[in-house]
């Protein structure tokens, strides 16, 4: 019997790889022609009464994170592109978009800190010092800033390879590293896991382990504590495992990968192994589980005031949606709210990138501006859109759905 199941998973990770292979070369082909990118159908999105939605930067294609600087230059990372954006003057005046890194390795993970902007590329971590200066000097595309090498030697696996960048409140770098695999248990302990990085000398830390890829994190504005993404393994059907949001309410924990998914579900091939790799270490569940394959990526806490109430500290959620599924799933922007009680609420915010089988967009990366905006990176239309409030007065919802006869997941 086990070996049967080795076989059926070597089968499916091929058709993983091929699966994978195909997106990639589709999504090239967009990525290098502006004329290739999705019409935008911003008409189709549905909100919350109150709520509208308009394109910011319509010229960043293949947009991942964003990340906003004190003089207000937005910059935006990307894939498959491998090109890092600035756009001077975003929530105001915003000037075309500049390319101010190329030729870079999946530079997916941008963060601003003390006037420096640091890249996330792979294996490594780039550090552009004082660079809204830099764009001030140079006001063409002429020449590109040179970085600072922070560290080369983070792991150099493309698969789930791509980062996310956030400093923490106290200021220290955290960087992700997904498993190397679908489903896999890797002798580096680095893989599966959320890094903390010394920036004087590039050297990791583990802060927590059992993670199979996230690509967002933000940290709760009133508790402190870590709230991540966790994208669930494939093969194991249409529903299971669901996507997680995890809460890391300290260092060294473990979330289960790969012994574990969502919480409750023991992995067909490692599950038996979990006794004799962790002893009695306990495995922590999720907080939120999403619907398996809707692919929830960046994420940021609301911490502005232009929203009504009862999105004081609430959770959006950029679900960047399924690649093997039956039916698609995600491809919308959703909420969590009351994310101060132990069963906070999940429902959807922002849909209609997805008409029936067809989608026109995917959510990447979430964004809460010095105004209260939300701004929103899409990496199949290659825009930034941004979520804007004119609602009552009295800053309050009745409710949130938005949909005839609907009461949220």
């Amino acid at each position: 019997m086990p070996d049967l199941f080795r076989a059926l998973q070597a089968a499916a990770s091929r058709r993983v790889v091929l699966l994978q292979l195909l997106g990639s070369m589709l999504l090239l082909g967009a990525v290098g022609s502006g004329t290739a990118q999705a019409e935008l159908k911003t008409d189709q999105l549905r909100l919350p009464p109150g709520f509208s939605i308009e394109v910011l930067v319509d010229d960043v294609p293949n947009a991942r994170q964003l990340a906003l600087s004190e003089d207000g230059t937005l910059f935006v990372g990307t894939r498959r592109a491998g090109v890092v954006y600035a756009v001077r003057n975003a929530l105001s005046t915003p000037g075309p978009a500049r390319q101010i890194a190329t030729d870079l390795t999946m530079p997916s993970g941008v963060a601003v800190r003390d006037g420096a902007l640091y890249v996330g590329a792979v294996n490594r971590i780039l550090r552009y010092d004082a660079i809204d200066s830099w764009l001030t000097e140079h006001a063409d595309d002429s020449a590109l800033p040179s970085p600072v090498m922070v560290t080369d030697s983070l792991p150099d696996k493309g698969h789930h390879g791509w980062k996310y960048l956030k400093f923490s409140p106290d200021g220290t770098l955290f960087v992700p590293v997904g498993a190397p695999c679908n489903i896999c248990l890797s002798p580096d302990p680095r893989f599966a896991a959320l890094l903390t990085m010394d920036l004087a000398t590039g050297a990791t830390s583990l802060y927590a382990e059992g993670i199979r890829n996230t690509v967002g994190f933000a940290w709760h504005p009133e508790t402190g504590e870590l709230w991540f993404t966790d994208n669930g393994r494939d093969m194991l059907g249409d529903d299971v495992p669901e996507e997680e949001i995890n809460v890391a309410t300290a260092a060294g924990q473990h979330f289960g990968y790969p012994f574990e998914h969502a919480g409750y579900l023991p992995d067909p091939e490692f599950g038996p192994q979990r006794k004799a790799q962790l002893g009695d270490r306990p495995l922590h569940k999720p907080r939120v589980k999403i619907q398996a394959h809707s692919a929830a990526l960046g994420i940021a806490f609301y911490s502005g005031e232009g929203f009504p109430e009862q999105f004081s500290n609430a959770l959006f959620v950029a679900e960047h949606g399924s690649w093997n599924r039956t039916s698609k799933v995600g491809y919308r922007v959703s909420v969590v709210r009351d994310t101060g009680n132990d069963t906070p609420v999940y429902e959807p915010f922002i849909e209609g990138w997805l008409d029936g089988e067809d989608n026109w967009g995917r959510p990447n990366d979430v964004l809460v501006t010095p105004t209260g905006d939300l701004l929103i990176s899409d990496d199949q239309a290659g825009v930034v859109y941004r979520v804007v409030y004119a609602g009552p007065a009295t800053n309050t919802l009745a409710r949130l759905d938005y949909r005839e006869g609907t009461t949220g997941e």
